[in-house]
């Protein structure tokens, strides 16, 4: 049974917001909800899939190699669109981690770049596609 939804802590919940509504797009999801303390994103066009929710937090301090989560990874269609999303966070601030690159250590054909956000969290963008087939 796929995880129905995941909450994120942020603490300039307006930042965390400007920056992934334009990310969210991208990797195929779309706004769901938002108030003065939360907003949300699910998958575009009703797909079946994790809805991502972001709550505002009291103090600032994440830290993906602390207890908790490591990271967040996005599914594209093809290693273009990793290429563009990677361009899109590295013109947006983020701390690239690894260029968009063939990671065989995992399964032939997986091709993934990895960020942080502006509140640390490590992000990726991975595309599924064997090339050779």
């Amino acid at each position: 049974m796929p995880i129905g939804h995941l909450g994120l802590n942020v603490h300039d919940l307006d930042a965390a917001k400007a920056y992934y509504d334009e990310l969210m797009p991208q990797v195929g999801f779309e706004p769901f909800f938002a108030d003065q303390r939360q907003f949300s994103y699910r998958p575009a066009g009703g797909k079946i899939g994790t809805w991502l929710f972001f709550y505002g937090a009291d103090s600032p301090g994440y830290n993906r190699r602390s207890e908790g989560l490591q990271h967040l990874a996005f599914i594209v269609k093809t290693r273009a669109e990793v290429q563009s999303v990677h361009d899109w966070a590295v013109s947006n601030g983020g701390d690239v981690v690894r260029e968009p690159q063939e990671l065989p250590q995992y399964h032939p054909g997986y091709y993934a770049a990895f960020w942080q956000d502006p509140h640390g969290f490590l992000l990726e963008v991975v595309c599924h596609q064997d090339p050779s087939r």
